[in-house]
């Protein structure tokens, strides 16, 4: 660890300890009895826990306690029963038949039934979730066999539907509380009912979120948790020391800064899992305008990708969590090809491009002036963008960072008013729910964020995602994802830095904690004390 670091971790360090005193009494309050409790670290304060409405990286892990979807999925995205018990698939792969769990109640004690599963994929999620738009729109027909059964009729295959009941993409919403009604503005968004083993018991904002267990869980014998404390820690260090002193169980996502998850896992009660991500599989990246100059030419972002250290940037940012990508699909997503072009990082080979492009060095060095609007959550992607800007300066790329808020970079960044930014979205299992959406022409849609902001356009790569998503056969598959993972390496619309590993920091008093591919954000309807 640098000097640099361990100035950054003292300052965040110093004065969380007080800080933290001053939250003390509401913990020790909340661990007062004998129940079986866990304390979860929320960072930031979710806006919601309507999950229907805002799928936002903490909405997602407490809401995943509250609402439920049809299927789970293991580490290799095998699908799980969830709030269906089985499945069918016909032959043709046009139709899914999916058998739900008879006895599965809404919290308010009204029955789980397959109008509900008609509701949320027929009407709720397609008018406002756009994930979600984007797979249900295959169907030709959504209709309820019996109280039990739904069956949906693709209007042609999409070789990944399976993958698209995952919690925070079909989230199963009551139709009682909400057919007929304004879904944005229903109240029940401020009182969350789902199906899930635990309930919200109470919301103090600014400072936690305590959900009980529910006693009429469908899951026999579960869940074995009577009580999850979310608690919300604004300040850095305060977070650090909490999983230090024990004063909450976990952490997940970035809750923690990157330069002190290795010393934190150390500790004799703290173990570090990485697995339970395999779902949101993110690669760390730089996006770019590709409507503006010089970040039109590709010559210029082939230039910065030559002169960018993965392998730094791996290290130094993200502290061995993670491996230098390749490209746009991880290879913890299915149809990953290693064999596209390789960006070695070589200054001579970055120079020379930006050479052949007529930019050359000034008096004072200096080739271009480029902005780099920064990704405002935490410490971890403020040295990002420091990096970038010391790499790019050795090639005489002048960087000014631009620091924005949550809200004016999501706005700036929906609304192409940016040069180059950096970005890690989740893969979602599937090139074609995760990765397409920034390639793909269709999807050039302003003021939509996580959509195609780049601005990249290319006829043969819109063929080749649509190949993917629709062909029957994972050779087929295969060969369309890598004929357009080749296209877009060759194009570089993004520099793809790094593969990141997620850690999540869990007291090892807890077992039965990271289950599936989605981890964090599961039911914990297993999760138990040792």
């Amino acid at each position: 660890m640098n000097d640099l670091t361990m100035n950054r971790r003292t300052v965040l360090l110093a004065g969380s300890a007080s800080l933290l005193a001053g939250l003390m009494p509401q913990m020790t309050l909340a661990q007062s009895n004998n129940a079986a409790r866990m304390n979860v670290i929320a960072f930031p304060e979710p806006p919601t826990l309507f999950i229907g409405l805002d799928q936002n990286g903490s909405t997602q892990t407490v809401s995943g306690k509250i609402y439920e979807s049809l299927l789970s999925y293991d580490f290799d995205f095998t699908p799980k029963p969830g709030l269906a018990e089985s499945w069918d698939v016909s032959e043709d792969g046009l139709t899914y038949t999916f058998h739900l769990v008879k006895t599965a109640k809404w919290h308010d004690g009204e029955p789980f039934t397959a109008d509900d599963v008609v509701f949320t994929t027929k009407e709720f999620l397609m008018e406002v979730h756009p994930r979600a738009r984007g797979i249900f729109q295959n169907c030709e027909t959504i209709e309820a066999v019996d109280e039990h059964t739904v069956r949906f009729t693709l209007k042609q295959p999409f070789a990944p539907f399976l993958m698209g009941f995952e919690m925070s993409t079909a989230p199963m919403i009551p139709a009682h509380l909400y057919r007929g009604t304004d879904f944005r503005t229903n109240p029940n968004n401020n009182k969350p009912i789902g199906t899930g083993p635990f309930k919200l018991a109470e919301w103090n904002r600014g400072s936690y979120i305590r959900l009980e267990k529910n006693p009429d869980y469908h899951g026999e014998g579960e869940p074995h948790l009577d009580e999850i404390i979310f608690q919300i820690l604004p300040d850095a260090g305060a977070r650090a020391v909490a999983i230090e002193q024990g004063q909450v169980q976990q952490a997940q996502f970035f809750d923690i800064e990157m330069f002190d998850i290795q010393r934190l896992s150390e500790l004799g009660n703290i173990q570090l899992i990485t697995k339970g991500y395999e779902f949101y599989a993110p690669v760390a990246r730089i996006e770019f305008n590709t409507r503006v100059e010089p970040f039109n030419d590709k010559r210029f972002r082939q230039a910065i990708c030559h002169a960018l250290d993965k392998q730094l940037f791996a290290d130094a940012i993200f502290f061995g969590l993670g491996k230098p990508a390749t490209g746009p699909i991880s290879n913890r997503t299915r149809f990953y090809d290693a064999d596209v072009k390789p960006y070695d990082y070589d200054l001579e080979k970055a120079a020379a491009l930006l050479d052949e492009m007529g930019l050359k060095p000034d008096a004072n060095g200096v080739r271009r002036t480029v902005k780099f609007l920064r990704l405002p959550w935490g410490e971890t992607w403020a040295r990002f963008a420091e990096l970038v800007q010391q790499q790019l300066a050795l090639i005489g790329i002048k960087v000014e960072i631009e620091p924005a808020d949550p809200a004016s970079w999501t706005s700036k960044y929906a609304n192409w008013e940016f040069e180059m930014t950096s970005n890690y979205p989740y893969q979602f299992g599937d090139p074609a729910l995760g990765v397409s959406r920034f390639f793909v022409s269709s999807n050039i849609r302003k003021g939509v964020a996580y959509s195609n902001c780049t601005g990249y356009e290319n006829p043969e790569v819109d063929a080749l995602f649509e190949k993917g998503a629709t062909a029957t056969s994972d050779a087929d598959r295969q060969a369309a994802y890598s004929a357009a993972q080749k296209i877009l390496v060759e194009d570089v619309p993004m520099a793809w830095l790094v593969e990141v590993d997620f850690p999540t920091l869990l007291d090892k008093g807890y077992e039965d904690v990271v289950v599936s591919a989605i981890g964090v954000n599961e039911t914990y309807r297993k999760a138990r004390k040792a």
